[in-house]
């Protein structure tokens, strides 16, 4: 059954131009990095450095309408960037894009060529439905620091991604929480692609992440969600 997502009132009222959309697939088998994943990573380096054309990820006409939001919610957009921005300017760095696995370098790869903040969490660890709320300040949100797991809170106000048993995502798409993440056991998977404005491209970038999962993993089941 899919999941429900909802956008509350108060984050509709911050970021109007706010959209989304969600794919789910099914039936995965994720597997270590291979050549055709890298390399798909190599290719999105190449496009990101011609859509940005010797500008900074940052003064892209999307980012820019990111920075927006964050700002909107008291987030300082140089210390706290949106997760498409972060990963543009570690791909432009000498550090490069990460190798993870599969299905992670696939829409990562997405998301630097098309500077689109896009996320995977496992649909099998979402406990009910997923809410993209402005918290209260205090909800859990689990991740780990000196490798142990400890629990912190995100700031009142702050725009989050929560399920029933917490928050899974802090600061919009800013660091999503271990608990959901896509590892080499995850079978099912919830991709969600997020916009501002109309020029973010979502519908283009939905039908180019359904179209590698399927190339990459053959057999699996999607369920494609029209934006929101």
């Amino acid at each position: 059954m899919p999941v429900q997502l909802t956008v509350s009132d108060e984050v509709r009222a911050l970021a109007p131009g706010f959209h989304h959309i969600a794919i789910e697939a099914y039936d995965l088998v994720n597997a270590p990095s291979t050549e055709a994943s890298s390399a798909l990573l190599d290719d999105a380096v190449r496009r990101l450095t011609e859509r940005l054309d010797g500008r900074a990820p940052h003064e892209d006409p999307h980012m820019v309408d990111w920075r927006a939001a964050y700002t909107a919610f008291g987030a300082k957009p140089n210390r706290t960037r949106n997760s498409a921005e972060a990963l543009a300017k570690r791909a432009l760095s000498d550090a490069g894009l990460p190798r993870i696995n599969t299905l992670v370098d696939v829409y990562n790869a997405i998301s630097v060529a098309r500077l689109i903040p896009l996320g995977g969490e496992d649909l099998d660890r979402i406990q009910g439905g997923m809410r993209l709320i402005r918290a209260k300040g205090t909800e859990d949100f689990v991740t780990v620091a000196a490798g142990e797991q400890v629990v912190d809170h995100p700031e009142a106000g702050e725009v989050v991604w929560c399920d029933d048993e917490g928050v899974t995502c802090r600061r919009w798409n800013w660091r999503q929480g271990p608990r959901t993440c896509l590892d080499d056991t995850s079978v099912n998977a919830l991709f969600l692609l997020e916009g501002m404005g109309d020029h973010a491209g979502l519908e283009a970038a939905g039908a180019e992440l359904a179209e590698l999962l399927e190339k990459f993993i053959p057999g699996a089941r999607l369920n494609v969600r029209a934006p929101e």
